[in-house]
């Protein structure tokens, strides 16, 4: 899917901060080009953007480290087809940033200006289960904690974690997560400048729902939306501008996230699964359920049509309107023309952190653990944690 395909797809026929970049373009090409790069999860989607937007300023060093060998693979693909090289030090590495093997691989170099930590798990479906919502707080909220102390020994200049818009006010374990990671970027900020990002949904990122209308059609199976749920979208390209013009023009604690206007409105998932569909030469079909779904999807294809199944939305998790800040935080409005910033105090209460981090540890140290059990522990942190389990979950879904 091309730029201006996703832009079309979105509501929209303008890239969104096309003019903050143009502004600021020789400071962020200036601050790149004399310096050394560390990217987390850099194989992601939002990862891959933003190694590019890092590469094509032609970096003194940029290491990219991610799970996934695969998608590595295609990140140097990419970059080689579309960029081609440079004379700084471009390297991936396939780890685990929890593992000793990391902890090796970082204090045997560990020299970075920048580390930008893009690992995370996304998906409010990956707390359907206690053992995957443990894995989502050791990624998103204990592992950010482990970078930072060895960033901060290593005299690292800057540290970026990417957070989203679910984090305020979050009525889901994972805005929760991240809400709280922001806690723990909030006391290290006393050590290390540290600053992040909350943005919409990225257009046709990994795992997105949006991704999986191209699987579905690759595999000839029905396209499925909630036709209730709005939300606000940038293009993979936009996510990764945003996350580097954080990272090198944001001041110690800013929160960045892409300002409210008419060039970024809400849109209805069902209705980009029409746009989509229709770009993709198809009229959409609505169907009544599931089975009558999959039963026109073995014949309608060859017609020119594709059967869709738009439904509302009842499962844990979704919030029902999407905002990048909460009343109580301070807000600069004037600094860039579609950017806004929450301004941080370093606020933050360090014996909850510390009893919170001592009780994971020694959940996991037990092997045994409740999702009750994390959930209570988030409301110690989330007193006001709008959290409601509806007892469904996407998995039960087509």
């Amino acid at each position: 899917m091309n730029f201006m395909n996703t832009l079309n797809l979105i509501g929209r026929t303008q890239a969104l901060f096309a003019r903050d970049l143009t502004h600021h373009e020789a400071e962020l090409s200036q601050s790149v080009s004399a310096s050394r790069f560390l990217v987390l999860g850099g194989a992601g989607s939002i990862g891959q953007a933003v190694v590019k937007e890092i590469f094509k300023r032609k970096p003194l060093k940029l290491h990219v480290v991610d799970l996934s060998e695969n998608n590595l693979v295609e990140l140097v693909r990419d970059i080689r087809s579309s960029f081609g090289y440079i004379d700084g030090d471009f390297k991936t590495f396939a780890l685990d940033i929890g593992s000793v093997e990391y902890d090796a691989f970082f204090q045997a170099d560990g020299g970075y200006d920048y580390v930008l930590n893009l690992s995370a798990l996304k998906h409010v479906r990956s707390e359907k289960d206690t053992f995957t919502l443990m894995r989502m707080v050791q990624t998103n909220i204990l592992n950010t904690e482990k970078t930072l102390k060895q960033a901060i020994r290593a005299g690292v200049k800057k540290y970026f974690c990417v957070s989203t818009d679910k984090a305020a006010n979050p009525v889901n374990m994972m805005g929760a997560s991240k809400r709280i990671m922001e806690m723990f970027l909030m006391r290290r900020s006393l050590e290390i400048n540290i600053s992040t990002a909350r943005f919409a949904n990225v257009a046709f990122s990994d795992g997105s729902l949006l991704h999986g209308f191209d699987q579905r059609i690759q595999k000839r199976q029905p396209i499925v939306a909630p036709n209730d749920v709005k939300r606000y979208f940038v293009t993979p390209q936009e996510s990764g501008e945003l996350c580097l013009m954080s990272c090198i023009l944001g001041d110690n604690r800013d929160i960045f996230f892409p300002k409210l206007s008419e060039e970024l409105h809400l849109i209805t998932f069902a209705e980009i699964a029409t746009h989509y569909l229709k770009l993709r030469g198809y009229e959409p079909v609505l169907c009544n359920s599931e089975d009558e779904a999959r039963e026109l999807a073995k014949t309608l294809p060859e017609q020119g049509k594709w059967p869709c199944l738009f439904a509302k939305s009842d499962t844990t998790g979704e919030k029902d309107f999407e905002e990048f800040f909460t009343e109580n935080e301070t807000l600069d409005m004037a600094r860039f023309e579609k950017l806004g910033i929450v301004k941080n105090n370093a606020v933050f209460n360090d014996v909850l952190l510390n009893t919170f981090e001592q009780k994971i540890t020694q959940m996991k140290a037990n092997l045994s653990w409740t999702k009750e059990d994390i959930v209570r522990l988030f409301f110690e942190l989330l007193p006001d944690f709008d959290y409601k389990d509806t007892g469904k979950y996407l998995d039960s879904k087509m």
